[in-house]
C-alpha cells in the first residue's frame, strides 16, 4: 500500500489505509450564506475551498508556503502583458462540477460576471478594475464585463485591467473568484447548494442545525499544490453548542475540532492536559476597535486618538488567553506581511516606537479638549466568552474617560453585520479581521477603503464609514505598483495615516489555537485557511 507521503505527494489517497471515516466538526453557529461568491466569514471559507475553485488557488500547505499562488482550474499561471493589463489563461480539459457538467470556458467568464450580478462584497474592491466592470456596478443586472472573453477552441480566458494591479493574482486566488456552472443564479443561493469542482460538496444543509458534507464523484485531481482528494469521506458540522460546551465534547471525543475561539478560562486545562491536541499556529488577523467617524462622540478625531491612547493592549492580550497566544499591536495591519510594520505613535512607546503600555493622562487631555465628555457610547460585542471580557473592560476605559459606557452583547452571527450596517448608528464596535491575502490592502483598504464603506449595508466592510482621499491614493498607488519595494513604502505611509487618523483601534494580533480530537491525526495548518481539512484523517 502507499503510504502517506506518497498520498500527499500526488493528492491521491485511494491506497492510503488512513483513507475514509467520519469529519465531526461544531460551531455555535452557522457562517451565513452558502454562496461561496458572497461569504466572507473564515468559517465557511474554511469548508468552501474543498468545494469550489478558482482559476488559481493558495497552495496547500503548511506555513509560508500556503501564500504562495499555484494553478488550479487554469493549466499554468497567467502570461501577463509587460504593462500588467492583460491577462491570459488556459482552463484545463475534462473538469466536471459535481452534478456532473463538464468545465467550460463559458462557466469561466459567467462566474466572472456573477461577481458583480450577485453583489458580492469584493465585486468592487478586488475585481473592480476589469475592464467593464464600473458598469456592472453600476447596473449589475445587465452586466456584460466586456474586459473578460474566451475562445472555446483553445480554452483560453482573456482578462483586460482598466490599470495595472500588482496584487490581481491573489485577488483571484481569493474564494470570491471560483468557478461555477455557468446556469448558477444571478441571485444569492443562500441555502442551496451551488455545484462546485473540489473533492467535496454539501450534500445536506439545516442552518439551525446540521450541514452534511461528502464525496464529489466527479473530481479527480489535476494539481496536488491545489486540491487534493482528501482522507475523510463525510463531513458533519453541526451548530448551536456554546464554546465552552464544545470544549468538552471535543475532550470527550463527540468532535474532532471546533471553529471557535477557545475560552480563555479552559486554555489552561488544554495545555496541561490535552498537549499532544492542541496545536497553536501563526495567524494573520487582529483584534480591532471600529470607530464610527459619522457617529458622536467619534466623529471627533481627538476622542478617536483619545481611544488609541488609553486602551490597555496588554489587557486585551491577557483576555485573549496571554502572551503565548496574543501580543500587543499598535499598526493595523499585522505582523508578518511585507509593508506593514510602522513605529507605533500611542500610548508610552519607547523612542523606537514601540508600544509599551497605555497613556489614560494624555488621552483624559484629549477628551477634555474635544468637549465631548459625558455623551453616551454603546460598544457593541459578539456574545461570546473573549469578546465579553473585552467588552466590560472597554465598557470600564470608555468610563473613566468621561463616557456613559454600556456595553450590548449581540450573537456573533449578527453582530458584525449589525455594526457595518450604517442604518444602526453603532458608535462603536469589537471584531476581529483576517487577511483575506498577504498584502497589507487586506486591511487597509478592506477596512478604510472607501468603496468598502457601503451606506445601508451589512457588506461594507469598513464599519467606520471612514473614507480619507490622501489614504485612498495612497492604498491606489500601492495596489497598482507593480514594484515591489515602491508598493512596500507606499503602503508604509498608508498605515502611518490610518493611525493618524484613527478610525480604527488596533488591540491585538492573535495566535490560532486548534483543539483537536485525540483520533483526528496528520494535522496540516494553513495561514490563510486554517486546519487543511483534506489533508487530516481520523481513526
Amino acid at each position: 500500500m502507499a503510504g502517506p507521503e506518497a498520498s500527499r505527494d500526488n493528492g491521491i489517497t485511494q491506497d492510503s489505509p488512513h483513507r475514509g471515516g467520519t469529519l465531526r466538526l461544531t460551531a455555535d453557529a452557522p457562517g451565513g450564506t452558502l454562496d461561496p461568491q458572497i461569504n466572507y466569514t473564515s468559517e465557511y471559507i474554511q469548508l468552501f475551498v474543498n468545494m469550489y475553485d478558482g482559476l488559481v488557488t493558495y497552495r496547500q500547505a503548511d506555513g509560508t508556503g500556503g501564500l504562495e499562488v499555484v494553478p488550479d482550474l487554469a493549466e499554468t499561471l497567467p502570461e501577463v502583458s509587460p504593462d500588467g493589463l492583460v491577462w491570459v489563461f488556459r482552463l484545463r480539459d475534462n473538469l466536471r462540477f459535481s452534478n456532473g457538467a463538464p468545465v467550460t470556458v463559458d462557466d469561466v467568464v459567467t462566474s466572472l460576471r456573477r461577481i458583480y450580478r450577485v453583489g458580492s462584497p469584493t465585486a468592487l474592491s478586488f475585481y473592480g478594475n476589469i475592464v467593464g466592470a464600473k458598469a456592472c456596478l453600476t447596473d449589475p443586472a445587465h452586466c456584460a464585463l466586456e474586459g473578460v472573453s474566451a475562445d472555446p477552441q483553445t480554452r483560453k480566458i482573456t482578462i483586460h485591467l482598466v490599470e495595472p494591479d500588482g496584487e490581481f493574482l491573489q485577488k483571484l486566488a481569493f474564494p470570491h473568484a471560483v468557478i461555477l456552472p455557468k446556469e448558477t443564479p444571478a441571485t444569492e443561493s443562500a441555502l442551496t447548494p451551488i455545484p462546485g469542482t473540489g473533492p467535496y460538496r454539501i450534500t445536506a444543509y439545516d442552518p439551525s442545525h446540521r450541514m452534511e458534507i461528502g464525496r464529489n464523484p466527479y473530481f479527480r485531481v489535476w494539481n496536488p499544490d491545489a486540491q487534493s482528494e482528501g482522507f475523510v469521506d463525510y463531513i458533519l458540522y453541526d451548530f448551536g453548542l456554546s464554546d465552552e460546551a464544545e470544549v468538552t465534547a471535543i475532550e470527550q471525543g463527540q468532535y474532532d475540532s471546533m471553529l471557535d475561539a477557545k475560552p480563555q478560562d479552559r486554555l489552561g486545562e488544554l495545555g496541561a492536559r490535552y498537549t499532544s491536541q492542541v496545536h497553536l499556529q501563526p495567524l494573520l488577523g487582529l483584534y480591532y476597535l471600529a470607530l464610527n467617524v459619522h457617529e458622536p462622540p467619534f466623529d471627533s478625531l481627538e476622542v478617536r486618538e483619545a481611544i488609541n491612547h488609553a486602551v490597555d493592549r496588554h489587557a486585551m492580550a491577557i483576555l485573549y488567553g496571554g502572551s503565548a497566544i496574543a501580543e500587543p499591536l499598535c499598526q493595523i495591519v499585522p505582523h508578518g506581511i511585507a509593508g506593514a510594520d510602522i513605529p507605533c505613535r500611542f500610548g508610552k512607546a519607547t523612542p523606537e516606537g514601540v508600544w509599551k503600555g497605555p497613556d489614560i493622562d494624555r488621552a483624559r487631555s484629549l477628551i477634555r479638549r474635544s468637549g465631548r465628555a459625558g455623551q453616551s457610547v454603546t460598544l457593541v460585542v459578539p456574545n461570546q466568552a473573549i469578546a465579553l471580557g473585552m467588552g466590560v473592560y472597554l465598557r470600564n476605559m470608555l468610563q473613566s474617560l468621561g463616557f456613559k459606557a454600556s456595553v450590548r452583547p449581540m450573537t456573533p452571527a449578527t453582530a458584525e453585520g449589525y455594526a457595518r450596517n450604517s442604518d444602526n448608528h453603532v458608535q462603536i464596535s469589537l471584531s476581529y479581521w483576517y487577511a483575506d491575502y498577504p498584502s497589507p490592502s487586506s486591511f487597509l483598504d478592506a477596512l478604510l477603503g472607501c468603496e468598502n464603506a457601503r451606506p445601508h449595508s451589512e457588506a461594507s466592510t469598513n464599519a467606520s464609514g471612514f473614507c480619507h482621499p490622501e489614504l485612498q491614493s495612497l492604498m491606489v498607488q500601492a495596489e497598482h505598483s507593480l514594484e515591489a519595494e515602491r508598493s512596500r513604502g507606499l503602503w508604509e505611509q498608508a498605515g502611518s495615516l490610518a493611525m493618524e487618523q484613527s478610525a480604527l483601534v488596533p488591540l491585538i494580533q492573535m495566535r490560532y489555537v486548534d483543539f483537536v480530537s485525540r483520533r483526528l491525526g496528520n494535522y496540516h495548518y494553513s495561514l490563510l485557511n486554517h486546519m487543511l481539512i483534506s489533508r487530516i484523517w481520523v481513526q
